[in-house]
């Protein structure tokens, strides 16, 4: 299942029009404001999906009888670029176990690149309900192999994929790659360059809002 929350004409589309200016863009706070805003926004879609139980909770003046998460999620996250939509997600699920993955591109002399996977730390995912952030969602190649990562560690119940901008052609791959995940983007666009960079898209993600970096 895919979702395109900017389709509701939410705030989202308002935050998601802030990450494409170029103006607004030099102001890397906000940038990574509208990150985590959007992400607030995706995990109380998400919590509406999730199972709930009964809880009876006691108060100044008698007991009272909640709905509360049954299970707390796994939010994982790809480095560095999806910290801000990271922080975003544990806004809401507060009590969230984490995960955190280092993946990169390692680009080649003749343009190409290749998916480098180097670390993660990670609870226990035997049968949890995971949560992966990546603002954008290009290729799909980073994102796939990172999943695939995340599984050598346990059987996924239930996986959710939150991304700022999302591409066509690696919305096609990851739902190839993994049929029962539900996909949540914050907008989505059809073009993607031969260096695996979405159009219009809004650049790198990373490098706004955290600064540029070398490229090993």
């Amino acid at each position: 299942m895919v979702i395109n929350l900017s389709e509701q004409h939410s705030l989202i589309s308002n935050w998601i029009s802030e990450l494409r200016n170029v103006d607004v863009q030099q102001d890397r706070m906000r940038f990574r404001r509208n990150l985590e805003r959007i992400a607030e926004v995706t995990a109380y879609e998400i919590s509406k999906k999730l199972e709930w139980e009964e809880k009876e909770v006691t108060t100044p003046l008698g007991t009272a009888v909640s709905r509360v998460l049954k299970g707390q999620p796994v939010l994982a996250t790809i480095l560095r670029a999806g910290l801000a939509m990271h922080n975003g997600l544990l806004n809401f699920f507060d009590k969230a176990d984490n995960a955190f993955i280092s993946a990169y591109r390692k680009h080649n002399a003749d343009g190409s690149f290749e998916i480098s996977l180097e670390y993660m730390s990670c609870p226990d995912l035997e049968d949890r309900v995971v949560i992966i952030s990546d603002p954008m969602l290009a290729t799909g190649s980073s994102l796939v192999k990172s999943i695939q990562f995340l599984k050598e560690e346990g059987n996924i119940k239930e996986l959710h994929i939150v991304c700022a901008i999302a591409c066509t052609v690696g919305i096609e791959f990851v739902k190839r790659a993994e049929p029962k995940a539900t996909i949540w983007c914050g907008d989505i666009d059809d073009e993607i360059t031969a260096k695996g960079y979405i159009v219009p898209g809004l650049g790198d993600a990373g490098d706004l809002a955290f600064g540029a970096k070398l490229q090993a």
